[in-house]
């Protein structure tokens, strides 16, 4: 019982943030994860046509 009291005390203690900061944080991740995912897209189209332009020597 001694843990879960201890839990709960320390669980009043965390900083929890804003809705503000939790919108805003949820965006940046959301327009970082398109960005990284539109990179590697173009980076794999473009290997995947050198691939085929060495092949076809």
């Amino acid at each position: 019982m001694d843990y879960i009291k201890n839990v709960a005390k320390e669980m009043k203690n965390v900083t929890w943030p804003s809705l503000k900061e939790v919108n805003r944080f949820t965006l940046i991740s959301i327009v970082m994860i398109i960005a990284f995912a539109l990179y590697f897209a173009l980076t794999d189209f473009a290997s995947e046509g050198f691939i085929n332009w060495l092949i076809s020597l």
